[in-house]
């Protein structure tokens, strides 16, 4: 997948609808997201961001891309996001995506830190 696509896909996770989201990530997916329980694994993972109100925006800035290996892409960038009725959200993230086959792409790992206080 091209560069331009991986970010287009990542953007979409955040503002995509939810059944977007559950074709997106696969049934093996980890998370850690700054919510309790903070680990997600699998369906939990899916149902945790599925069932939280969709950004309306999203901005990707700081990006890298790395491709391991054949069938394999490691992303990494800051996210500013924001939605009517709800502060702005700022997060440094990664995601890891696997290839099932031509063209299908799922998500197997995220990770969002917000800024830490210091």
């Amino acid at each position: 997948m091209e560069d331009s696509r991986v970010w287009a896909f990542e953007e979409s996770l955040w503002t995509g609808d939810a059944d977007h989201y559950r074709q997106s990530i696969d049934d093996d997916c980890r998370m850690v997201l700054p919510a309790h329980p903070y680990v997600f694994d699998g369906e939990a993972a899916i149902a945790a961001v599925s069932a939280t109100p969709r950004w309306t925006e999203v901005a990707l800035s700081e990006t890298s891309i790395a491709r391991p290996e054949e069938g394999l892409i490691v992303v990494a960038y800051k996210a500013e996001a924001s939605k009517p009725d709800a502060a702005p959200y700022v997060a440094w993230c990664t995601s890891t995506y696997r290839r099932l086959g031509h063209e299908e792409w799922r998500v197997v790992q995220h990770q969002q830190t917000p800024p830490l206080a210091v």
